[in-house]
């Protein structure tokens, strides 16, 4: 692990992250996740009515801090992700452990509930974000909060802190797909082809189902969704018209975080592994330099949101672990005031 003092410095870095022997594969550290025991987490769902009139579900990890100043982790999901997603559960876990008040908000649609509005959400989509980020600060006035985002949510998280001044201690993106229209090609080759078809097998059920229902301005049938088979036609046909978006090109273009990053002014640390089957290979050489309060680290390995390590024989998400640290060094140099007991419920 990186020391203490390194943990705040901008610019590039190169990962600790080391994947056990045998385990290096892209394919085999994305998918080793889902293979180890789901890491057991306590929550409370809380439904937010938004200023539009739809609303999202908010997962709060229980027990909650009894301090209105304990530290807040607020995570953001990648695409079709939730509050079960492997990662989500690990890095509330890591959190909740520390007397950290954690939260994840499900994008529209993907929580417990369908949302009532013709629209679903995207990578560029910041507004719900910032609203529930908003809230939370005006619930907790004092508390140091940090925001995290995984994938999608975590380009969404980058191009967020740098268009909106927000009241952070930190961000952090975890395998950002910087470069949309880059990753959307990355998918639709050799070594992303599966996750492309598993992950629009799952929106194209989802879309079934909303067309079914008629609650969509699409003009689209369920048959027609047969032919949505690489993001390209996906989001021509159903992201880019229904969030008012030209095409998927122009969605891509105006929804990328990339081109942002010598923007941000909030600490932030990006995780990124080369060999992330849902990238190109040399991203961030598509990209301008980020800002000087980004920190940058890349790890040779570790797959797609992967990062599965080996400690005394066991396997454990050296993801998790390194996201604490993080978190842990912001609110040493914060000198924020420390939480209490971390056994009560938030107030809600």
């Amino acid at each position: 692990m990186n020391s203490a003092s390194d943990l705040t410095r901008g610019g590039t870095f190169v990962a600790d992250f080391r994947p056990p022997r045998g385990l290096g594969n892209r394919h085999v550290q994305t998918l080793l996740p889902r293979w180890l025991p789901r890491q057991a987490l306590a929550r409370t769902t809380e439904i937010v009515e938004l200023s539009d009139g739809d609303f999202v579900e908010l997962a709060w990890s229980d027990p909650a801090p009894h301090s209105p100043v304990a530290p807040i982790f607020v995570l953001f999901h990648g695409l079709e992700g939730s509050i079960d997603s492997p990662y989500a559960r690990q890095l509330l876990h890591g959190v909740a452990q520390r007397g950290w008040r954690g939260a994840l908000m499900h994008f529209r649609g993907c929580g417990t509930l369908p949302n009532r509005l013709p629209r679903a959400y995207h990578s560029g989509d910041t507004g719900d974000a910032r609203e529930i980020l908003e809230r939370i600060r005006q619930r907790y006035p004092r508390a140091p909060m940090v925001a995290a985002g995984v994938s999608l949510g975590a380009n969404m998280l980058m191009k967020l802190v740098a268009e909106t001044p927000m009241d952070l201690t930190g961000a952090i993106a975890i395998n950002a797909p910087l470069d949309l229209a880059a990753s959307a090609d990355a998918l639709n080759g050799k070594r992303g082809r599966v996750y492309q078809r598993y992950l629009l097998a799952e929106l194209r059920r989802k879309l079934a189902c909303q067309l079914e229902r008629h609650t969509l301005p699409l003009s689209l049938a369920t048959a027609d969704l047969r032919a949505l088979d690489t993001f390209w036609a996906y989001d021509d046909a159903v992201t880019a018209p229904l969030h008012g978006f030209a095409s998927a090109s122009d969605y891509y273009r105006r929804a990328s975080a990339g081109p942002l990053l010598g923007s941000i002014t909030t600490p932030t640390l990006i995780l990124h592994a080369d060999d992330d089957p849902f990238m190109p290979a040399n991203l961030f050489a598509r990209l301008p330099a980020p800002a000087p309060a980004v920190r940058l680290e890349i790890a040779p390995h570790g797959g797609h949101v992967g990062y599965i390590e080996c400690d005394r024989g066991r396997l454990r998400s050296w993801l998790a672990r390194r996201v604490v640290a993080q978190l842990e060094s912001w609110i040493l140099t914060n000198a924020r005031p420390l939480p209490e007991s971390p056994h009560a419920r938030h107030d809600t």
